[in-house]
């Protein structure tokens, strides 16, 4: 199939997905993409760009936290976004945009936060250096990239499984793949952690990235910060020396 042939069948779905995100409404997946994004420091002021926002459930939820700050979500479907207008119209802080990311730019524009919630496992592999090399266009000092997908092993036996609950792409992501990628637009991996949300089975995962940057200086714990931590260990497993 052609390239565009491919991303027309995309943008069909996901015009046609956006009504059952509406009804969906906000669940539990896009509550814990907020808190986590939230612990890896999303601030007051912060200017954030989401991909693949849908018709902007997760978007919302950013845009109120950040009252100081400003929410760009961008979608490739025209109709999630033209829902996303509508249903968000009353936040001034929150801006929808039709965009695949491939020709994205924003001339002397950055961002402190990029979010990806459960968007990279339906864009091709393929594609993902292109869109973080534009992602690094827009991106400064301390400019954080959070990214939430589902596990690769729990997407794996959704596949062999379940394959009628699958979106038009659903791709089973390679972890050091995707962090060699990030590594080569210029960003390291700060934490990434494996998590149940759903299911027992831990379900999704996710990654924090920070712009690399040179350490400038190196401060030392308290040893008293050090001490505790061993302390806690000893007794936790009941080292006496």
């Amino acid at each position: 199939m052609q390239a565009a042939e491919e991303k027309d069948k995309v943008v069909h779905f996901y015009d046609q997905f956006a009504e059952k995100q509406e009804k969906t409404g906000i669940n539990s997946r896009h509550l814990s993409i907020l808190d986590k994004v939230k612990q890896a420091g999303l601030k007051s002021n912060h200017r954030i760009l989401e991909v693949g926002c849908g018709i902007g459930t997760v978007s919302h939820l950013l845009a109120s936290q950040v009252p100081q700050g400003k929410v760009l979500a961008v979608d490739i479907s025209p109709e999630s976004i033209e829902k996303a207008k509508q249903l968000w119209k009353k936040q001034s802080n929150l801006q929808f945009e039709v965009s695949d990311m491939s020709d994205f730019y924003k001339k002397g524009e950055t961002f402190d936060f990029f979010v990806f919630p459960d968007v990279l496992e339906h864009i091709p592999v393929a594609q993902h250096a292109h869109l973080f090399a534009n992602i690094q266009k827009h991106a400064h000092a301390e400019s954080l990239v959070f990214v939430h997908i589902p596990a690769p092993r729990y997407l794996e036996w959704m596949i062999a499984h379940q394959p009628e609950k699958l979106q038009v792409i659903d791709q089973a992501l390679d972890t050091a793949i995707l962090v060699a990628t990030l590594n080569q637009a210029g960003f390291y991996l700060d934490k990434m952690e494996t998590y149940a949300l759903f299911f027992e089975e831990k379900d999704y995962q996710y990654f924090v990235f920070r712009a690399k940057k040179p350490v400038q200086e190196s401060t030392s714990r308290s040893k008293w910060a050090v001490g505790k931590e061993r302390l806690r260990i000893r007794l936790k497993y009941g080292i006496s020396s």
